[in-house]
């Protein structure tokens, strides 16, 4: 992890000795996740809504090119029909993106990169007969980690530093070490923020 996190830091440093400019944010927003794949083991599953909070760097390349690292905490997961009762599948992550942006006109910009994210806690939230339980799953069905992902999307910057995204985070690594367990995480987000 700590390599990881190095060799992030170095690409950044990277960029920003080319950057004509540097500006950090926040942003916040809806997560709508799911679980694809074969998912037999998990029973029938939907997606989840749950949310996601971050900081984001923008640096600017170019006119049109940008590079945008971001710390992420993301809510995920998905909702599961299980024998006796309905439950929740709860993957939180602190993901870190590295995201290009393309700027194809004032203010609008197409969005791709890749993520790696570190999983934060791994729960199974279930109803029986008429109470809830929390109960920790990381172990039980062997959650990774570490997850990667690649990101596309778009967004729009206003002047102010108002901002607003919508991005897909496709899961590009199995969720679990156990081989009946044959599934990914996929991410929908929509996202407000605030550039400084």
């Amino acid at each position: 992890m700590k390599k990881v996190l190095l060799l992030i830091a170095v690409v950044a440093a990277g960029f920003t000795a080319n950057a004509q400019e540097v500006k950090f944010g926040a942003k916040a927003g809806l997560n709508i996740a799911s679980i694809s794949g074969d998912t037999d083991d998990l029973g029938n599953t939907s997606a989840r809504t749950s949310f996601h909070v971050g900081a984001v760097a923008e640096i600017t390349i170019s006119d049109k090119f940008a590079i945008q690292p971001e710390l992420v905490y993301s809510t995920q997961g998905t909702k599961l029909e299980l024998r006796e009762a309905d439950g929740t599948m709860k993957l939180d992550y602190l993901n870190v993106p590295v995201i290009a942006k393309f700027y194809v006109a004032e203010g609008l910009s197409l969005e791709a990169g890749p993520q790696i994210g570190f999983l934060m806690s791994a729960k199974l939230k279930a109803e029986y007969g008429g109470e809830t339980e929390e109960t920790d799953i990381k172990d039980e069905l062997e959650i990774k980690s570490v997850d990667f992902g690649l990101n596309f999307g778009a967004g729009y910057k206003l002047d102010n530093g108002l901002n607003f995204s919508a991005r897909y985070n496709l899961g590009l690594s199995e969720i679990s070490k156990n081989e009946n367990i044959d599934s990914k995480n996929g991410v929908f987000q929509i996202s407000v923020g605030y550039m400084f």
